[in-house]
């Protein structure tokens, strides 16, 4: 069942159970609306209070009631309302005996005035987010960032109005946990690139890809569909959705949308007549953000930009000003010539040819991690052009290691120390390289998640160089 909740004062002396807490926020804005609603709220989550302690410590002095270290059937029979983080999956025993289910994002659609531009993919979607929400707000538009970056929209939704856009990432078990409610209409819907991802909780990619198209499931004839011309599921979202389709592409195809010139290399123009002689110019020469990869992502952030109503050059001259996002190709520090990149987000094997293809010089590759059940052969002809790969230890690793000893690629570890491998990786280094964390991986084993996996990278690095002065 789910809820019919649509005014924050419907939530007055429910009885609502949040289903993980978690470190990243998500649950913890939860929990927190939900006792400033006034409901009765009862927190329950896997991990127990010392592993939780700065999240229960931010909800200090709020009437909560907690149960951790594991699920009571009796917290989900018994509320109103449970509020579910989206790793859990829809089939959970403790979700099946809930009256209603909810997340923080349906939650959020449902009592939110803002319009929404959301964005899916496999890849590039935090990096397109960002720099939408940065061009909005640079172009004077008062304006937010949530979902799956890391930020619970609860968190600003008494900020929002009918004036103020809300750009939602969204993953792809975030769409999942939103189909059928109609509460997603999405003035502009970005679809990045599809790649495969998260096989350890799909059965086939066409499964996978079924979350990604409720992105538009409820969007109408007034939205814009954002689609990629060269990504092979293209076609297919443009064929299906209602709202009016835009395209993105690495060339000009006769298309309305935004194309870049001389085959991605060089700026970014709109029409929406598909008419280059009236086209204009939306993303400039010149970027903060590395990579061809990263220049087709500003091209569909300027693409949904341009579709909300922002003027061509305040659009060109925001994305311009857009210096990137952290974990995503994210240059933290320098010594003696060499530069050190944490690209910690890159989750998949094909992120890691991204990465490597965005420098021109040497690249020293850490890479490695846990298999979500991927074929590594993407990741293949990257770690043939780095000057080493440095593995860190993981059961996606092994596959890779396999690869790398075929092919005669020198690499060093698997190392489960990751000062080790900055070690490694700095004695191998000499001036004029780039050191990039790239995994390609799950963060699971070593690291909390792919947020912690980065900022031990940049904390470790930093130490360490600062040693080496």
């Amino acid at each position: 069942m789910r809820s019919t909740i649509a005014r924050s004062e419907d939530l007055r002396g429910l009885k609502a159970t949040v289903m993980g807490l978690g470190l990243n926020g998500g649950g913890l804005a939860s929990a927190r609306f939900l006792a400033e609603s006034g409901a009765i709220v009862t927190v329950t989550d896997m991990k127990d209070e010392t592993d939780l302690a700065d999240s229960i410590a931010a909800l200090e002095g709020l009437p909560i009631r907690y149960a951790l270290g594991g699920h009571e059937l009796e917290d989900f029979r018994s509320a109103d309302l449970v509020v579910k983080n989206p790793a859990v999956r829809p089939d959970s025993p403790f979700l099946q005996a809930a009256r209603a289910v909810e997340t923080d994002v349906s939650l959020f659609l449902r009592l939110s005035p803002s319009p929404i531009v959301a964005v899916t993919g496999s890849k590039g979607k935090s990096s397109v987010s960002s720099a939408i929400h940065h061009a909005l707000s640079a172009s004077g538009l008062r304006s937010f960032l949530g979902g799956n970056i890391t930020l619970s929209p609860l968190s600003f939704l008494g900020r929002c109005g009918p004036e103020t856009p809300v750009v939602l990432e969204l993953s792809s078990w975030q769409l999942a946990d939103l189909k059928g409610l109609g509460v997603l209409k999405p003035r502009i819907a970005v679809l990045m690139s599809i790649m495969p991802d998260h096989m350890n909780r799909y059965s086939s990619m066409e499964e996978y890809v079924a979350d990604k198209r409720l992105i538009y499931a409820d969007q109408d004839p007034s939205s814009y569909t954002l689609c990629n011309r060269d990504d092979p599921w293209g076609s297919s979202f443009a064929s299906e959705t209602r709202g009016s389709v835009l395209w993105y592409s690495d060339a000009y195809s006769g298309m309305p949308g935004a194309w870049l010139e001389r085959e991605g290399s060089g700026r970014g123009y709109f029409s929406a007549e598909a008419d280059r002689a009236s086209a204009e110019e939306v993303l400039p020469a010149d970027l903060l953000v590395p990579g061809r990869h990263q220049r087709k992502n500003m091209l569909a952030a300027a693409l949904a930009c341009r579709a909300y109503g922002v003027p061509a050059a305040s659009v060109a001259s925001a994305i311009g000003s857009f210096a990137g996002v952290e974990h995503r190709l994210e240059r933290f520090a320098e010594l003696d010539g060499v530069s050190w990149y944490n690209d910690s987000a890159a989750t998949i094997p094909q992120a890691v040819g991204a990465a490597i293809d965005s420098f021109e010089g040497p690249v020293i590759l850490i890479t490695g991690g846990t298999d979500k059940n991927l074929d590594f052969e993407p990741a293949r002809a990257a770690c043939a052009k780095a000057k080493i790969a440095i593995l860190l230890a993981g059961s996606g690793t092994d596959k890779l290691k396999a690869i790398l000893e075929k092919d005669g690629v020198v690499f060093a570890g698997p190392y489960d120390d990751l000062a080790r491998a900055v070690e490694k990786a700095k004695a191998a280094a000499s001036p004029g390289d780039t050191v990039i964390l790239s995994p390609g991986c799950a963060s699971f084993g070593m690291f909390v998640n792919e947020f912690d996996r980065g900022r031990k990278f940049k904390d470790t690095v930093r130490e360490i160089l600062a040693i080496s002065r």
